[in-house]
């Protein structure tokens, strides 16, 4: 590779097949930040004088987030923008988890950034790991049951730090993939969902995915650079269901024909945001509409919120809780 096509200084050290550019590794770390506050402004994710939640699992993903975040805002907090905190969730998974939340707690230590934990013990008496014992009796994936269970606790360990709004590292391949899941499944109303510039007006605060144009590889290359650490375990739940198949699918696709990623973004977007355009709010942002849970009384798209659901099926099915006395 040559020299760098945005400085013209330095060494070629990596190309995006799908725009052309070959950048060093200096112009790729900050043209992967602009990108990221690009996004920001696009979808008017974030406001000035906000208390910033960023969901911290401890992987390369989050901790490159909370990294660009702190960089945007120029601190852990500022007058002119905002401030930041890290909310990690233990999901309680034997031999992962614990090195993860090391790693993000690290960072946050490093930068200053104020760091909330929460638990699925704490919060639904039982771990991902207890909750997934009957695994091979069940139809369920263990990301589906741990995702509702996830963004129940993220949610809890926003009210707990009090923030405005709460940002999630999923990426461009997250987005996609979770597009497609959502076609293959034929569920419309999910798609709906998916508009970065939506939020229900319902739960405790707004949701926001900055990484939402940023490919999965260079977020991964992006944390390398900045010497973010690398878990050495992967999540032993994470190669059941589709979304394993459909990643490797969209992979060789775009390996393939450089940019389908970015098509397929663009694509979705629409469909989302043509989707999602029914209702609005006063300050014109589309409004997802919930109504309470029978049973919790939390935002829910049913009768039955997800996480009851799930949980009344995790006490009736797992080996590990079948001595012990359901707390609801």
């Amino acid at each position: 590779m040559g020299d760098c096509s945005r400085c013209g200084t330095k060494p070629s050290y990596f190309t995006r097949r799908y725009s052309g550019e070959s950048l060093c590794a200096d112009c790729f770390k900050e043209t992967t930040v602009e990108k990221v506050a690009r996004t920001i402004s696009k979808y008017r994710m974030l406001r000035r004088g906000e208390r910033v939640g960023v969901a911290l699992s401890g992987g390369k993903d989050s901790l490159s987030l909370l990294r660009i975040l702190h960089e945007l805002n120029g601190g852990p907090i500022s007058e002119a923008r905002g401030e930041l905190v890290a909310l990690t969730v233990d999901e309680g998974v034997a031999g992962y988890r614990d090195e993860a939340i090391e790693h993000a707690k690290a960072l946050c230590d490093e930068l200053g950034v104020e760091h909330v934990v929460v638990s699925y013990s704490g919060l639904f008496g039982f771990s991902l790991d207890q909750a997934l014992d009957w695994k091979d009796e069940r139809d369920l994936t263990s990301c589906s049951m741990c995702g509702v269970f996830r963004r129940r606790a993220i949610d809890e360990a926003a009210v707990k730090a009090n923030v405005d709004v709460v940002a999630t590292a999923h990426n461009l391949d997250d987005y996609v993939q979770t597009f497609m899941m959502n076609l293959l499944h034929g569920d419309v109303e999910r798609i709906a969902w998916l508009d970065p510039s939506t939020y229900d007006e319902n739960f405790p605060v707004r949701r926001v995915k900055p990484f939402t144009e940023v490919y999965e590889e260079e977020v991964a290359l992006y944390a390398f650079l900045t010497k973010i650490p690398f878990q050495s375990a992967s999540c032993p739940y994470m190669h059941e269901g589709l979304r394993s198949e459909v990643r490797d699918y969209l992979n060789e696709l775009e390996a393939k024909h450089p940019g389908m990623k970015n098509v397929l973004l663009s694509s979705a977007l629409e469909v989302t945001s043509k989707l999602s355009k029914a209702e609005r709010a006063d300050d014109d942002l589309p409004v997802k509409k919930t109504i309470p849970c029978a049973k919790c009384g939390k935002p829910s798209s049913k009768g039955i919120c997800g996480v009851c659901r799930m949980t009344e099926i995790v006490w009736q099915h797992s080996k590990a809780l079948k001595t012990q006395e359901s707390p609801r």
